[in-house]
């Protein structure tokens, strides 16, 4: 091995044990306590050698989103195989809520922290363009599931399907964040709320598509409105 090649290796290392310290200090303490003589001393480096890789806390705090951002897209990528686009949907929005309750630290410093580590962390330069494009892969899963579900009647009236995969998102990220901030949420086990948020989304979606019933089955009419959802409804619920 080279002189360069060591030196780069060298580099890569440091880099990565700066990272690890920052990762730890986050997650033991929160993105508040994360300072560069703290990460310094865990490392025991002087804080100086840490501005020759980063050139401030907020460069590691976007380094540290973008991992966190690509983790949680990858446990996505087993769910691109169910074939039914309202269970994928429903297993996109089950492991995005188990991420946020694994990695709360994580989740805080992507999606609850100053919006500008995130909107850095996905946009150009070294790793974070594999950031971006799986962002933008993840977000077209949904987009394109919410497509298949309106061809086929099963979320007819629904608006643009942009609107809808960031409303989905929303209501995932509401649980994820009153778990983590409301100490009285929630007052049911949490499986029970997502559960019961996939079925306010999908078991409504499906009642709209078949509400309408064949005017000459009366019997049918004049079933009650949860009766007929749950007669007609083609998506499960969770």
């Amino acid at each position: 091995m080279g002189i360069a090649e060591r030196k780069t290796r060298q580099k890569q290392e440091l880099r990565g044990r700066i990272l690890d310290a920052a990762r730890r200090i986050v997650m033991r303490e929160g993105f508040g306590a994360l300072s560069m003589r703290k990460i310094a001393d865990a490392i025991e480096y002087s804080p100086a050698t840490l501005y020759l890789h980063f050139e401030s806390r907020d460069a590691i705090a976007r380094a540290l989103c973008a991992e966190g951002y690509a983790q949680l897209l990858a446990s996505f990528e087993p769910l691109i195989s169910i074939a039914d686009p309202a269970e994928r949907l429903k297993a996109i929005g089950r492991a995005y809520v188990a991420f946020g309750v694994a990695h709360p630290e994580t989740y805080r410093l992507i999606f609850m922290e100053d919006p500008s580590y995130t909107g850095a962390a996905l946009v150009g330069g070294d790793q974070t363009e594999n950031a971006e494009a799986a962002d933008d892969k993840a977000f077209r899963l949904m987009v394109e599931s919410i497509d298949t579900l309106k061809a086929e009647g099963r979320l007819s009236g629904a608006p643009d399907s942009l609107v809808c995969a960031e409303a989905f998102w929303a209501t995932m990220h509401g649980i994820v964040a009153l778990h983590l901030t409301c100490p009285v949420f929630p007052r049911a086990p949490l499986d029970a709320v997502v559960d019961a948020a996939l079925v306010a989304w999908f078991g409504a979606g499906e009642a709209s598509a078949d509400a309408a019933p064949d005017q000459g089955d009366s019997k049918e009419a004049d079933k009650p409105p949860k009766a007929r959802r749950s007669a007609s409804s083609k998506v499960s619920a969770a």
